[in-house]
């Protein structure tokens, strides 16, 4: 489905949904009778749909959870396409991540429709809603059955109305990243919800951490044939600088093609780089396009050639990484790989990747960033002057003088 569609959607059905969910939960609280929370919570889900990025940003939450509870169950609900984002982190076992398509809208509506029957089955104690902008995933969580709610209230902000049903509401601070946040959501549970914002406590800078992937012997040589078979003179002695040129679904992130093609050109005059365009196969053009501007056999196109996990193990022998932002900024945030990453449009202080490599490229417009939960990342720029600004000598520069 084209984002502009799931946004008319998720507001005109999305804000009576969830008032409807309002009035329910309210004279829900009048009963009487009603049964009281249990202390004792075993089945946890954690939804993200959107964001793959997103998703290895709550690795600190996941594993704070487990350390807190050993006998926690974790589940994770995400569009299926986003799946792998998920299995990387291996936190939450291959069975219990629920996933939904969102090519159309039946297939979204069909498969929605399964995780509350799923929810419902698996007895889902607490459900952390992570998106922050979403109604779909409120009314999800809603649906789950799960007694603990647990997901961002606007308070006394302007839009952000998700529904009133959430028994932990964390406030959105976007000041602070977003990791600090999710966990924010597990600590929650140790907290009176009565005290609003629910989350008022110290997060530590050592709370905050990437998670980390190791390629194994036979992933590694598998890489290197899958790099020797586009060129049989590339090997361990050289340098791999991997270009990730695409916006991905939001082009307004993106560094100007012309700049990413300059940037590999200079870098070619080394002859002991070698570079590497990856990317999904829906960047396809792009990436044929910066490689045919090259014309260097130098220049390989991986793009839409290898898996999720192939790409991590690519990320594990090169040496840097130049990505707008997006996921792949994150998937290389587990490997040691230097990080090259543009923000303009989005903020670099709320979604920087985690880790010691993160090189962040901005400008710092004062209309920058323009993306947010309140505009539901949809901007009225039509011109990125923010990193149209970021010269080509600037990021040539950071690169050599960090290597």
């Amino acid at each position: 489905m084209k984002i502009s569609l799931v946004r008319k959607i998720d507001y005109w059905a999305g804000i009576p949904i969830c008032f409807v969910f309002d009035l329910i939960y309210f004279l829900n609280k009048l009963n009487p009778f009603k049964r009281k929370i249990s202390g004792y919570q075993k089945n946890f889900l954690f939804i993200e749909l959107s964001e793959m990025g997103s998703s290895i940003l709550t690795y600190p939450a996941m594993k704070y959870l487990k350390n807190k509870y050993p006998d926690a169950e974790l589940f994770f609900m995400i569009f299926e396409k986003n799946r792998a984002s998920v299995d990387i982190l291996n936190t939450v076992k291959p069975k219990n991540v629920l996933t939904i398509r969102e090519d159309s809208f039946a297939h979204f509506l069909i498969d929605a429709l399964k995780c509350c029957a799923r929810m419902r089955k698996e007895k889902i104690d607490v459900v952390f809603d992570l998106e922050l902008f979403s109604r779909a995933t409120a009314i999800l969580t809603y649906l789950s059955g799960a007694k603990v709610r647990v997901g961002f209230y606007k308070y006394q902000m302007e839009g952000l109305y998700r529904g009133n049903f959430f028994t932990h509401k964390i406030q959105y601070n976007f000041r602070q990243h977003i990791s600090r946040s999710f966990l924010s959501f597990v600590k929650s549970l140790e907290l009176n919800p009565a005290d609003l914002p629910t989350m008022q406590s110290e997060i530590k800078d050592e709370e905050i951490f990437p998670a980390t992937y190791s390629s194994s012997e036979k992933k590694v040589n598998n890489i290197w044939n899958k790099l020797q078979q586009e060129n049989q003179q590339i090997n361990k002695d050289k340098k791999i600088f991997i270009f990730n040129p695409s916006g991905g679904e939001i082009p307004i992130r993106a560094w100007p093609l012309n700049n990413y093609i300059n940037l590999a050109q200079r870098l070619l005059a080394n002859e002991n780089i070698y570079l590497i365009a990856t990317g999904g196969k829906s960047d396809l053009k792009i990436c044929e396009k910066f490689c045919k501007a090259i014309n260097n056999n130098r220049c390989l196109n991986l793009t839409g050639k290898t898996t999720f996990t192939e790409l991590i193990d690519l990320y594990n022998i090169s040496d840097v990484l130049i990505t707008n932002d997006s996921g792949p900024a994150h998937f290389a945030s587990l490997t040691p790989i230097q990080i090259f990453v543009f923000f303009g449009p989005e903020n670099s202080k709320l979604y920087c990747p985690l880790g010691k490599n993160i090189n962040i490229l901005y400008s710092n417009f004062p209309c920058s960033p323009c993306l947010s939960a309140f505009n539901h990342r949809f901007t009225s720029c039509k011109n990125n002057r923010c990193l149209q600004a970021i010269s080509v000598d600037e990021v040539y520069n950071k690169i050599i003088n960090k290597l």
